[in-house]
């Protein structure tokens, strides 16, 4: 997640959240994420979302895929809503899009809802040497920790170690011959619309929003 508390990044991150939460409601989503971030061309909001319910649902990356109208939607409303608000001193690009396949995790429930789907975690402190730990989401007897699995290792990581976590995507391999499919022949290969490695239904053209 961005640290919006850096001097640089001049956003108050309670009043952006009660400003975009509501508009992305009001379209039938819900905040994923929101990054908040400067590039080659300038400063970037981009503002990830998936349907209403997805969570309690506890609903698949695919399921909870939104609509290109629905970023559309939420764009065209939240551009002038953040210029009213004035949150923003500067000119900046507004992006908004599902978080696709390599979602991130935001809290515990996020890996309960995910659990035997892979992850990789960045953590605080080094975890058998290493500060970034991938494997497949198991159950946790306990809340605060979180369960990864890595061949036959099992690692357990405290949730206020991790800095940061997302979904891993990969396609289903192939099955062998005499498995149900013909030699030469591909099986498992990933729904389209979910392959794309930026997220599926990304808004085409960007919002420009400069504060008056």
């Amino acid at each position: 997640m961005p640290d919006f508390s850096r001097p640089e990044a001049h956003l108050d991150r309670t009043r952006l959240d009660a400003v975009v939460a509501p508009i992305v409601r009001a379209h039938g989503g819900e905040v994923v994420e929101l990054e908040w971030k400067q590039e080659p061309g300038g400063w970037v909001l981009r503002v990830f979302v998936e349907k209403l319910g997805s969570g309690e649902a506890n609903a698949s990356t695919l399921d909870a895929g939104v609509s290109l109208e629905l970023c559309a939607g939420v764009a065209r409303d939240l551009s002038p809503a953040l210029d009213v608000a004035d949150i923003i001193p500067h000119r900046y690009h507004l992006e908004v899009s599902s978080p696709g396949v390599e979602r991130p995790l935001r809290n515990a429930r996020d890996y309960v809802r995910f659990q035997g789907q892979k992850a990789k975690v960045r953590v605080r402190e080094p975890v058998d040497g290493q500060k970034v730990v991938v494997g497949v989401i198991e159950a946790s007897s306990d809340p605060c920790l979180i369960a990864l699995r890595e061949g036959a290792k099992l690692r357990t990581i405290p949730l206020d170690q991790v800095m940061n976590g997302r979904l891993v995507f990969e396609l289903t391999p192939a099955a062998r011959p005499g498995k149900g499919t013909k030699p030469g022949k591909k099986a498992g290969k990933h729904p389209k619309e979910d392959s794309s490695p930026s997220g599926s239904h990304t808004q085409d053209s960007t919002e420009e929003t400069q504060n008056s």
